[in-house]
């Protein structure tokens, strides 16, 4: 069994992101997963005038909370082509932390929205920065017209092809996190 760690990148109060990776994380059976929710790690927005200050105990917990897991589960909220500006920050402040904070994590990597792209940008721009700082992402999915395919009142997938083609990810990612050491 290998310990898994899931959040969302949106700072929302009602974030479909949020929503969305806590129903995944629920299908992941096999696996220790603990749910975060990013915006109770605030943190200011990074500076190099901000970072003299020394970092903070909520990014050391955070960063702890990182390391102490085989493989994250990391949904992406989308905002003008990009991930949200709140994600951005917690990424510069891990990576002035630590360069390589996810240096043997495999991820897998996730995104919604009310569109029809479900924030394949924000989506393809994750698989591309996340890398750099020592992340595997093995395993990616995009689901799009959030309100439209998922019942938040039963918790549960209502698109038949969508179902189908979330539960082969969470299965594959499942299957390659335990098979690799």
């Amino acid at each position: 069994m290998k310990k898994i760690l899931a959040f969302a990148g949106s700072n929302s109060s009602n974030s479909i992101n949020q929503i969305f990776v806590k129903y995944v994380a629920s299908q992941v059976t096999e696996h220790d997963v603990k749910v975060l929710q990013l915006v109770n790690y605030p943190l200011p927005m990074y500076s190099q005038d901000e970072e003299a200050k020394g970092f903070n105990g909520m990014l050391l917990g955070l960063k702890q909370e990182i390391s102490e897991v085989d493989a994250l589960i990391i949904s992406l909220n989308e905002h003008n082509g990009s991930f949200s500006a709140f994600f951005k920050n917690i990424i510069d402040w891990l990576s002035r932390l630590d360069r390589e904070f996810l240096k043997n994590k495999k991820i897998l990597l996730m995104s919604t929205s009310p569109g029809k792209r479900g924030g394949l940008a924000a989506l393809e721009f994750g698989k591309k920065v996340l890398p750099r700082f020592g992340a595997e992402i093995i395993q990616s999915f995009s689901f799009p017209l959030f309100y439209d395919n998922f019942s938040e009142e039963n918790l549960e997938v209502t698109n038949d092809i969508l179902a189908i083609g979330l539960k082969e990810v969470i299965h594959t990612f499942s299957h390659q996190i335990q098979t690799e050491d």
